[in-house]
């Protein structure tokens, strides 16, 4: 397994003190990226806030939006976030089942609802560079969520495109949430 392209043994400032405690307390155990980002405690402090309020966001229905940062996190081959999703989609009480074939969702379609294919194909094609969202299912998608929602998809796509290549740039890889969970995640 490759390493980190940086340390994980950021200086120990108070700011990366209150991550450890509440990185321990939320998940159990440090997260990788938390330490990365450790060596910038400024960064850390404001992705922290900014992570936060993303998690306030109430728009779209969290199987919806979990599908989506999924499908992302896997088009883009970061570990550590399908790692983390398949570990929070256990939290979150999702059919784990179903989760794990959505990195390669294409190949199980008939596990999914037309709609939970649309928006993981929508994840999909925003995650693509240059992105390639067709006009069709946009519009198909802004029609079913209606427009808070879809804005809210269209946002936490490229939140988990900000999330995922950070961590694959660094070479974060995962980290063994998924461990704990009932059934091991398929790879793309």
């Amino acid at each position: 397994m490759a390493t980190a392209r940086i340390s994980l043994t950021p200086r120990r400032t108070l700011t990366m003190r209150l991550a450890e405690w509440y990185c321990r307390r939320a998940y159990g155990e440090v997260a990788q990226p938390a330490l990365a980002l450790g060596h910038h405690p400024k960064l850390l402090r404001q992705y922290f806030s900014f992570e936060q309020k993303v998690s306030r966001w109430k728009a779209l229905d969290p199987g919806l939006k979990h599908l989506a940062v999924l499908s992302s996190a896997a088009a883009i081959g970061c570990s550590w976030c399908v790692d983390f999703g398949y570990w929070e989609a256990d939290k979150l009480g999702l059919p784990l089942e179903k989760i794990s074939k959505v990195p390669d969702w294409r190949a199980h379609q008939d596990s999914f609802t037309e709609l939970e294919r649309q928006v993981m194909e929508y994840a999909d094609a925003m995650t693509a560079t240059p992105p390639e969202v067709p006009d069709d299912l946009a519009g198909s998608l802004r029609r079913q969520l209606g427009e808070a929602a879809f804005v809210e998809l269209t946002t936490m796509v490229a939140v988990e495109n900000l999330r995922s290549r950070i961590n694959s740039a660094m070479g974060l890889r995962s980290q063994g949430f998924s461990d704990n969970c009932a059934i091991p995640l398929t790879k793309r």
